[in-house]
């Protein structure tokens, strides 16, 4: 007999803006996404099978999955087996510091630059984490320590990351045009404001965008009003100033996008969230 599809965030309580989902899937699909936080993931069961970064992934038992923030990718099970893995969501402004003080010297703008790692000891620093955040056990500095070794070995598993100049460059123009974005997320905005931030033409600027970012700038603006829904809903706003505040039409458009990203309708997630 096939299982319900699950999905149970939970925050915790000891690290600022970090996030844990366990999930359990068989025919769920999530629609193409992203996310502001680093995601760190690990298979448990099943096949996690996921678009990222230009090439199709295929995730067993005892991988860890990494998405950087911002990074486009789907996602749904690759048997008819159940899928089962664990997803810790991690702020940049929560990860950086630790970043540093494990040698970073940027870090900031840290990429982690492979999407499946084999990584015996990231997975079991991982894993304990999420088992403390599950389970609200122990107190802040074990949780606090946990996060920097998990920075700490991250940063040993990609220590030669040194983009060039030239990267640096379009990286830089794009990021201006995010941060715009994100300013002024909730106004209508076009193409041509965007991609004046990046001193671009239009289409060059889009062809740039979606190769960096795995989606349209539209997309991408969509993606951000899910985020800040999310963030709202997770803080107590009523879902009605959620739909009408973050640029839904009604309940049911914010219902039609929310649900293919976070496997669950905004009142079941807000109700999840905040019961634990």
């Amino acid at each position: 007999m096939q299982q319900d599809n699950q999905f149970q965030y939970r925050k915790s309580k000891h690290l600022d803006q970090v996030m844990l989902l366990s999930a359990l899937m068989h025919d769920f699909a999530y629609g193409k996404h992203a996310h502001e936080e680093y995601s760190l993931g690990i298979t448990l069961a099943g096949r996690q099978d996921f678009f990222s970064n230009g090439m199709f992934h295929y995730s067993t038992p005892g991988n860890v999955i990494v998405f950087n923030p911002d990074v486009a990718h789907d996602g749904h099970s690759g048997t008819d087996d159940v899928l089962q893995y664990k997803m810790l969501y991690i702020h940049p402004e929560q990860l950086a510091p630790a970043l540093a003080a494990a040698g970073v010297r940027r870090p900031h703008d840290f990429r982690i630059e492979d999407t499946l790692l084999k990584d015996g000891v990231l997975r079991a620093e991982l894993l304990r984490l999420c088992t403390l955040i599950e389970c609200d056990e122990a107190e802040p500095l074990v949780q606090e320590s946990l996060l920097y070794s998990l920075a700490a070995r991250i940063a040993q598993l990609h220590s030669d990351y040194s983009p060039n100049q030239t990267q640096q460059r379009v990286d830089s123009l794009l990021l201006r045009a995010r941060d715009y974005i994100h300013a002024h997320v909730f106004d209508a905005l076009s193409l041509e404001q965007i991609s004046q931030q990046a001193a671009l033409s239009k289409y060059h600027f889009l062809r740039l965008f979606r190769r960096q970012f795995g989606m349209t700038p539209y997309q991408y603006v969509l993606n951000c009003r899910l985020n800040r829904a999310r963030e709202a809903l997770a803080a107590g706003v009523q879902l009605d100033d959620v739909v009408h505040s973050f640029g839904f039409a009604d309940l049911s458009h914010l219902n039609r996008r929310f649900k293919p990203v976070f496997g669950m309708t905004p009142r079941q997630y807000q109700q999840i969230v905040l019961n634990h």
